[in-house]
């Protein structure tokens, strides 16, 4: 491992690419300690420390969108939004091409058009950064958490919202150059940072409640099992985010004068987990709305019981205990929303029928099938029961955290590195990272991460989009 970290940097091209993006990475860093005027810091971290702790609705959410903004919504920075608005506006143009046929067309025409889908969803990112925006704006100005005399100035509003928005184009401008000039994706390395901010949290968490002595704080074995369940579940998920189900692919024979050509076998590799982490970030954040309407509805059920009476308000309040975060009818609704999600996306992503067409128009076809619709439809029935066991996998990822948290009554931004989307989203950005840096080592003859000194050892294979 040694002797292939020192390779690295022996290449000239890999070591400016490497530390290109740390650079970047270092900028993103020192821009999200810069505070967002008017707005009473401390208040704001009380806030949501005290809504994280009670479990509220409101802690949940600032949970949740902390993961794609790169830190805590206990500061409000100028990268307060972080770069989730980008992620949204590409969400939204990848659903679209599946029923949109100009952006079908535009994708077919290859860089042309992509670029100008990327030219678009660009402006939507500034649409969504301004609507966001003003919405979090209002929500901490109803909360008391900005300075009255800032409230009702319009210069102000303006201020914050064009920091907002300017902090998120920033970010995104900012993928684009580890894109262009770095290693590994670059809006995927800035949310893996932020992720990874948190870890030193969690490790001091765990110093800060640990003692044998007390029953209440953590012992020698709890740590041990939190420590091998963390390197289990990894282990797991990098297992499931590079596993395959490889269906043989013949190529027909062509015979050309006195030559023959074709003939060669190869495989078709369908990934088991095909949705990613899109799948637990559906799930994810519709989970959020019952538990907003309904902690809502509690509190006006609350302040009109004398008229309301003591049923309606014992009904809400039990249903928004049941969808609280841990509780079983809440664990086991997520898990649906899983499977269904899972199934969703590669609805909308994968396409039988497209790929059935290139193999026959390619001269390949599956042993066995005749090409067209009948292997159109071998390929959607082998998805389908693949998408299942990756569905699976999703929903045992998503609930880990949850467990942990309430069985254990270890802290939730302890438990959140033995699951759910983060993690995912760090073992993926990590073995893609990996792929870029051995397949770089290779093209030199020097040996890899999981090579021998020959360079002739065994390759990290990273997730095929």
């Amino acid at each position: 491992m040694l002797t292939t970290l020192v390779n690295v940097f022996k290449i000239d091209e890999l070591r400016n690419k490497i530390l290109f993006t740390l650079g970047m990475l270092a900028v993103y860093r020192i821009g999200f300690w810069i505070p967002l005027p008017g707005v009473n810091q401390e208040r704001l971290a009380d806030y949501f420390t005290s809504a994280s702790e009670s479990g509220s609705a409101a802690g949940r959410l600032a949970e949740y969108v902390a993961v794609f903004s790169g830190g805590s919504f206990s500061q409000s920075t100028i990268f307060g939004l972080g770069i989730m608005p980008y992620i949204t506006a590409a969400i939204i143009f990848q659903l679209l091409q599946s029923v949109s046929p100009t952006l079908q067309r535009l994708q077919r025409e290859g860089p042309t058009g992509r670029t100008k889908i990327q030219e678009w969803t660009r402006y939507t990112t500034v649409g969504l950064c301004v609507v966001q925006g003003f919405g979090w704006l209002s929500f901490i100005t109803q909360s008391g958490l900005v300075y009255q005399e800032q409230a009702g100035n319009p210069v102000w509003w303006l201020t914050a919202v064009a920091a907002l928005t300017a902090g998120t184009v920033f970010l995104m401008w900012l993928g684009e150059q580890i894109d262009r000039y770095g290693i590994g994706n670059g809006v995927s390395m800035i949310i893996t940072a932020g992720i990874l901010t948190s870890m030193p949290g969690a490790i001091s968490w765990v110093i800060n409640n640990f003692d044998p002595r007390d029953p209440d704080k953590q012992n020698w074995m709890s740590v041990i099992l939190l420590a091998g369940g963390f390197v289990l579940v990894v282990a797991g998920s990098v297992i499931m985010t590079v596993a395959q189900r490889r269906i043989p692919i013949q190529q027909a024979k062509h015979t050309r004068g006195k030559r023959v050509f074709g003939g060669q076998k190869s495989f078709l590799p369908l990934r088991i987990n095909h949705g990613g982490v899109m799948p637990i970030i559906f799930a994810s954040s519709l989970m959020i709305f019952p538990s907003v309407i309904f902690e809502a509805l509690s509190n006006m059920a609350r302040a009109g019981e004398a008229d309301s009476g003591g049923l309606y308000l014992s009904t809400i309040t039990w249903m928004g205990d049941a969808l609280r975060m841990g509780e079983f009818p809440y664990v086991l609704l997520y898990i649906i929303m899983v499977y269904f999600f899972s199934y969703f996306w590669i609805t909308v992503q994968f396409n039988p029928e497209e790929m059935s067409r290139q193999l026959r128009d390619n001269g390949s076809f599956i042993p066995g099938l005749r090409p067209g619709p009948r292997t159109a439809e071998y390929l959607e029935t082998v998805m389908e029961r693949v998408t299942y066991v990756g569905a699976a996998f999703l929903a045992l990822i998503a609930v880990i955290p949850m467990v942990v948290n309430r069985a254990l009554n270890i802290d939730y931004s302890v438990t959140q590195f033995l699951g759910g989307t983060g993690l995912l989203i760090v073992v993926s950005v990590t073995l893609d990272f990996l792929q870029r840096v051995e397949a770089a080592l290779l093209m030199r003859n020097y040996s890899g991460f999981l090579g021998g000194q020959d360079g002739g050892g065994q390759k990290i294979r990273g997730p095929r989009n």
